[in-house]
């Protein structure tokens, strides 16, 4: 065996054993955003807050049938959260999708006809939904890349611009994230 491959094979080794010890977890969204618990955390979030979240989505995947990393890393972010202590009602999260980002937002259907695949990001969504994150479209970005009026997901909602979206949440008191 070549030097390189056993190398190899030891660094990989504990990260199986690892990753048996400590499963993924989806304490708010399930199936989606699996984060770890790590015993030896001294800081977790502060569970008397309301976390007011407004996310700025922009990230495409690389691939048609890949889901979108970014509405996945919103699945995580509200995971951590969870694992941390905070409760699904302690999170009003609003996520504005615009960008290369756009594609995710349409119904199945119509994502198939335009990429030749089922959305990969259709159960996410919904499962982004059934955890309470607010879901907007720009529609700005839908008219620009050409899906407008095409259907979309059902749990999305158009809104004028991500801008606006972004500014109102703000000046609500809501924390910007960019994903």
């Amino acid at each position: 065996m070549k030097l390189v491959t056993k190398v190899a094979f030891f660094l990989w080794l504990p990260l199986g054993v690892l990753a048996q010890e400590f499963p993924p977890q989806f304490p708010i969204v399930p199936k989606f955003g699996g984060i770890y618990q790590i015993p030896e955390v001294e800081k977790k979030p502060d569970t008397t807050l309301t976390y007011r979240i407004v996310i700025d989505v922009t990230l495409g995947a690389d691939e048609p049938d890949q889901i979108n990393p970014a509405l996945n890393n919103i699945a995580r972010m509200l995971n951590l959260h969870g694992l941390g202590g905070v409760t699904k009602e302690q999170l009003e999260v609003v996520a504005v999708i615009h960008s290369k980002a756009t594609p995710t937002v349409l119904a199945n259907e119509a994502y198939r006809e335009k990429f030749g695949c089922d959305n990969p990001n259709d159960e996410l969504i919904k499962a982004l939904s059934e955890a309470g994150v607010s879901l907007f479209v720009c529609g700005q970005s839908l008219l620009a890349r050409d899906f407008y009026p095409k259907p979309l997901h059902s749990d999305i909602t158009i809104s004028v611009s991500a801008l606006t979206i972004q500014t109102e949440y703000q000046l609500k008191g809501y924390a910007l994230l960019k994903f």
